[in-house]
């Protein structure tokens, strides 16, 4: 009967500017895409390049190993007998566009420029990118020769226009648009679009999971249709993390969900769905249908409203001789709605930082953190959210995952190590130190070696007060003055700087004597690739790159989940 198609979306934990590395990583979904029956692929926004690439995406060189890459996913067998929908930088007329880029069987079918470029909190894609504002138009694109090579096109479409196979329409939002105002899918919807791709790079924020599954089930409950949304996973690089969360929805109900947390570099969703579903959903919906049907209105539009011509104009069509379901398809089974499962706001604070960390140490190729325990809070939520990270990695090596064992047996430098207990592993990668000075107490000092004991930290004790009281007595050789603490009678300057000297915030210097040393005590491999990364002060655990350090939010690897906890 030619109605019931398998789509595909997915989470990648995509790296900036490791081309190779994401090359590999999309070709696996679109080979897992292709092995559950899906003839419809979408990856994350920028997969090609990674998305935070920040001010590389100025640099020439990423936009032709961009180009390269794109060459190398349109002559793979991989890609052969399904439509492939990419992200990545193009540059049209000199100007630099956020691009999906749309492909079957060697043809680049169509390149999709983003229209709404996301450019507040932790977003800066205006300073990089220009937001394609012809609605409904199209232009040729004139394919560089590398690619015309392969393609045999000398142009393709470029431009704000919706995809027609052989049995359905699709049509393209990119991340920020979903949650604009007035979305690309309202009238993509009117014009006929049954399917909806949205490709993200959406951080984690507590409780964001909630905004994203409404967006997408509100948009097609009031419009009807299919809507797969992928996203971007992991640490790219920078102080954020994408959380994953892709998804598939059709008629206002959850059809597939994709994992939040997960150390799995390649998530891929599968659905079979009904397109005469959609479509009897849409003939019942009377107001939609009127205000599909009603012709082009020439009368002028209120002041800051759009006529309804804007709502009914028709979309250009690029037609792909090509269909995403089967003729013989009626006794393929349909894939069954399901309620999307959420996690606890406890449990986003625990688990997104740790799957932050564990990027951030896998990839600096590091044997571990050194942490310093003050028997505060702040320094003991990082530990426990470094034993959660810990938890995390050993469930995933139990659950299978090979990528995960390989990166711990070369954190730990042991290539038949097999973590099993979170408390053994947690002794092996994160080293903890109590710094005791004068001004320390018995009670801290406790709390410190109890969560250590607790979590299986390597836990150290030691006394700095010979640190603290040679910087002390460099100052007062050079300015003559030796300061005291505002309770002995010093100025709020005085005890701002002493503060600043004791612990956790002792000098660097002393610090990386102590994570240099402590490998080669504990029999792991001396050289330059055991320094430990210090984790110390406190930053929040939602979104971190707003809040810059301080002296009492310190600089490196800093989080506190205690922040990010709602009222």
């Amino acid at each position: 009967m030619g109605r019931k198609v398998t789509v595909a979306t997915c989470a990648l934990n995509q790296w900036a500017l490791d081309f190779e590395g994401n090359l590999q990583r999309i070709l696996k979904s679109i080979e897992i895409a292709k092995h559950k029956g899906a003839r419809y692929r979408l990856g994350p926004e920028l997969e090609i390049c990674g998305y935070g690439c920040w001010d590389h995406y100025y640099e020439s060189d990423t936009l032709l190993h961009s180009l390269q890459v794109l060459a190398a996913l349109l002559e793979s067998p991989v890609t052969q007998d399904i439509i492939c929908d990419v992200g990545m930088p193009v540059m049209h007329r000199n100007v630099r566009y956020n691009c999906r880029v749309i492909f079957l069987n060697r043809k680049i079918l169509l390149i999709r420029p983003k229209m709404a470029l996301a450019n507040e909190g932790n977003y800066r894609e205006l300073r990089w990118f220009t937001p394609w504002s012809r609605s409904r138009q199209t232009e040729e694109y004139f394919l560089p020769r590398m690619i015309q090579d392969l393609t045999k096109q000398e142009t393709v479409p470029f431009g704000d226009a919706v995809l027609s196979t052989r049995d359905t329409c699709i049509g393209s939002e990119v991340c920020e648009e979903l949650w604009t105002p007035h979305s690309p899918h309202v009238d993509m919807g009117l014009d006929g679009v049954e399917i909806f791709t949205n490709a993200s790079g959406s951080h984690h924020v507590l409780r964001k999971a909630h905004a994203r599954v409404d967006l997408v089930t509100m948009a097609t409950t009031k419009n009807g249709g299919i809507y797969l949304l992928a996203n971007q996973k992991g640490c790219d690089g920078d102080r954020l993390y994408y959380d994953g969360c892709a998804l598939i929805a059709m008629n206002g109900s959850i059809f597939a969900q994709g994992s939040q947390f997960s150390l799995d570099d390649v998530e891929v969703l599968t659905a079979t769905l009904d397109l005469e579903d959609v479509r009897s959903y849409r003939a019942e919906i009377s107001s939609r249908n009127l205000a599909s049907s009603q012709g082009p209105v020439r009368v002028p539009a209120l002041r800051g409203c759009p006529s309804q011509a804007s709502r009914v104009s028709p979309y250009p069509r690029v037609k792909a001789d090509f269909a995403l379901s089967c003729h013989e398809d009626l006794l393929e089974p349909l894939s069954e709605p399901i309620e999307w499962k959420y996690h606890s706001p406890a449990e986003e604070i625990s688990l997104g930082p740790a799957c932050w960390l564990w990027d951030f140490l896998r990839r600096s190729q590091q044997a571990g953190f050194f942490l310093p325990l003050s028997g505060g809070v702040d320094s003991g939520a990082t530990a426990c959210v470094v034993y959660s990270m810990c938890h995390q990695v050993c469930e995933a090596v139990k659950r299978g995952s090979q990528e995960v064992l390989d990166d711990v047996r070369t954190i730990v430098n042991q290539t038949s190590y097999t973590p099993q207990d979170p408390r053994e592993l947690c002794g092996r990668i994160l080293t903890t130190c109590y710094m005791a000075s004068e001004n320390s107490s018995r009670e801290t000092c406790n709390r410190a070696r109890d969560l250590a004991q607790q979590i299986g930290s390597h836990h150290i004790g030691l006394n700095i007060d010979p640190a603290v009281k040679a910087v002390v007595g460099i100052f007062s050789l050079v300015t003559g003055k030796s300061p005291a603490f505002a309770a002995h009678g010093g100025s709020s300057r005085e005890n701002l700087a002493l503060q600043n000297v004791q612990p956790p915030r002792l000098p660097d210097q002393v610090r990386l004597l102590q994570r240099r040393h402590q490998p080669h005590r504990r029999d792991q491999q001396d050289g330059p690739e055991s320094l430990r990364p210090a984790l110390h002060g406190a930053l929040p655990a939602s979104r971190p790159a707003e809040h810059p350090g301080s002296a009492g939010h310190c600089r490196a690897g800093a989080l506190d989940p205690r922040t990010g906890v709602p009222d």
